[in-house]
């Protein structure tokens, strides 16, 4: 009988790196980058990165929920998360490592929404993001990420 491990690894899809985007300074507006080295504290050239919050990553297909919640379209830096990932369930792969191009990550814990998202969406903003935040993650081995990278689950 196959492991539970074997098993996700056998069926698992990979999913696809869409979009990747810099803090430069605080409250700054994200800048959209091609590709970018991930040392241990997150993205190089990023503010305020931590060990904790080293990435921040969303799933592209929470963006048209978001939108529909406040009746408008979402653009991906608006959401101010690095990583924006498409055909990959992420709140599935909580305590788990994925690869992106030469870097390995392990999803932590809830990218909570700010009150910034308020600032950022209009009214409702906050309420939108809940539950459809993002997911943290800290950096296990850095390397370089380039956009449309494969994201695989370890």
């Amino acid at each position: 009988m196959q492991s539970l491990k074997e098993l996700i690894s056998r069926y698992a899809k990979p999913g696809q790196l869409d979009w990747i985007g810099l803090r430069p300074a605080r409250r700054a507006e994200m800048v959209s980058v091609p590709q970018v080295l991930i040392g241990p504290r997150g993205l190089d050239g990023d503010h305020g990165a931590s060990d904790k919050r080293a990435v921040t990553l969303i799933q592209a297909e929470h963006l048209p929920v978001i939108g529909a919640m406040l009746g408008r379209e979402i653009e991906t830096a608006m959401l101010r998360r690095n990583l924006l990932v498409s055909g990959l369930n992420l709140a599935a792969l909580k305590g788990r490592e994925i690869r992106i191009g030469e870097t390995v990550l392990e999803i932590t814990s809830i990218c909570a929404p700010c009150s910034r998202m308020e600032e950022t969406l209009g009214h409702g903003g906050y309420s939108a993001m809940r539950g459809h935040g993002g997911w943290c993650a800290r950096v296990v081995a850095g390397g370089l990420i380039t956009l449309q990278d494969t994201v695989t689950p370890l």
